[in-house]
């Protein structure tokens, strides 16, 4: 399965970092840091890790800045999309 959507939340929560500051900043880098490494592993991430991934950028939505924001919906939706293909639950 092609996983460009993580490829492309990763890229669009690097944009977000860089209008971030402190923990913040930082806990975008790691979960963008994430999506890229998923989005060329073996195997893509399951329901589970998804989920959590998605409560992550929901929290990180309330903590940054408008332009980050936007940047953080997209790479949720792009995250969600891309949920929307794998098997299982």
């Amino acid at each position: 399965m092609a996983r460009d959507e993580l490829a492309e939340a990763s890229d669009e929560l690097r944009q977000a970092a860089e209008t971030a500051t402190g923990d913040t900043r930082e806990r975008i880098y790691e979960q963008a840091e994430a999506f890229a490494d998923a989005a060329v592993a073996d195997e893509g991430p399951d329901h589970g890790k998804l989920a959590r991934h998605l409560h992550v950028l929901r929290e990180i939505e309330d903590s940054v800045g408008e332009e980050a924001t936007a940047h953080v919906e997209t790479a949720r939706e792009l995250l969600s999309e891309y949920r929307e293909g794998v098997d299982g639950v």
